[in-house]
């Protein structure tokens, strides 16, 4: 299994590298100028503009900028910030963090609640049970993230006012909070958030297991079980279960790009601190430097998660681990 993961994991490492360098040369050929987005003052003097495009390297030919950008990266330095005033790494230093902590919370909810689901949808199946869970997956599933979240943020709170609008903590009482209160706060400002995101995820993971789950039901090895008298929550838990779990676990790795792009949107509707606000701040400023970082971290996240994904396949089915 070790080597597996680890010509996945070089598998990866090459994937970055093309999506970063795609990243890198289709930024700085738009159209535009990062320094004028940045010293956008009709009375900043030319010399200055100037003075600044050399100071970054982008009076420099293209081929020359990508070759030192291409070093600094492997030093794992992503370069300066234009508008923020610091290097790339401490301003996605502070961000990251919220977003991981978005994602993650998000994810769990999501595969918890979405093979939850799918179990009571397959042990009801063809009862109005199954069908409004059906009817329920697939409304959330169609609906756009954006529309979610403004929907939720309406109903929680501006109508009901049971959750706070936007931000990661009351800005007022924060200070004056104490350790578990703190972490009350932030748990209580990350559930619209991280409920938007993992209704989307679930919707689909919910609809997949169900399916799984009554394929496999229907398998001579489970009749074989039964037959032979072996309990039925044993049979559900220990020969349905266990088999109709592969193709959801195919869905982890496909479900992190998915929470990452419905990141871009939410954070921003929720005014969440993390990569994805960062990210729409930096399109509008230009920040060439912000923009690249942001795509790199995003491939390592997917790649990981893909990754994760092949070792979660390998322990469940040992067929992988001999192939």
């Amino acid at each position: 299994m070790l080597r597996l993961l680890l010509r996945r994991a070089g598998h990866g490492v090459l994937i970055v590298w093309l999506v970063a360098t795609a990243t890198f040369f289709l930024l700085h050929l738009a159209p535009g100028d990062p320094i004028a987005a940045s010293l956008d003052s009709p009375l900043t003097p030319p010399a200055v503009r100037a003075h600044y495009r050399h100071l970054y390297g982008l009076d420099q030919p293209l081929s020359a900028q990508y070759g030192h950008w291409l070093v600094m990266v492997a030093h794992g330095d992503f370069g300066f910030s234009f508008p923020h005033r610091r290097p790339v790494s401490a301003v996605i230093g502070s961000a990251l963090p919220n977003t991981l902590l978005l994602m993650g919370v998000a994810l769990v909810l999501a595969f918890a609640a979405g093979i939850a689901l799918g179990l009571i949808q397959a042990r009801h199946r063809g009862r109005p049970l199954d069908w409004g869970l059906g009817i329920g997956s697939l409304f959330f599933y169609s609906m756009p993230d954006f529309w979610l979240a403004l929907m939720l943020l309406f109903l929680f709170a501006f109508v009901w006012r049971v959750f706070p609008v936007t931000g990661m903590f009351d800005p007022i009482m924060y200070p004056y909070y104490g350790f578990w209160q703190r972490i009350g706060d932030r748990l209580w400002h990350l559930v619209l958030p991280a409920s938007t995101l993992a209704l989307l995820s679930a919707a689909a993971i919910a609809r997949f297991q169900r399916a799984a789950l009554l394929d496999v039901a229907g398998e001579d090895f489970v009749l074989t079980a039964r037959a032979k008298g072996v309990s039925e929550r044993r049979v559900l838990l220990h020969h349905i279960l266990r088999n109709a779990l592969l193709p959801v676990i195919t869905l982890f790795g496909l479900a992190l790009p998915v929470l990452l792009g419905g990141s871009v949107f939410v954070e921003k509707i929720f005014s969440w601190p993390g990569m994805g606000l960062l990210t729409v701040e930096a399109i509008g400023t230009r920040d060439y430097p912000l923009l690249t970082a942001a795509v790199v971290i995003a491939s390592v996240l997917v790649i990981a998660g893909s990754v994760i994904a092949d070792a979660l396949y390998a322990i469940v089915d040992p067929r992988v681990r001999l192939e």
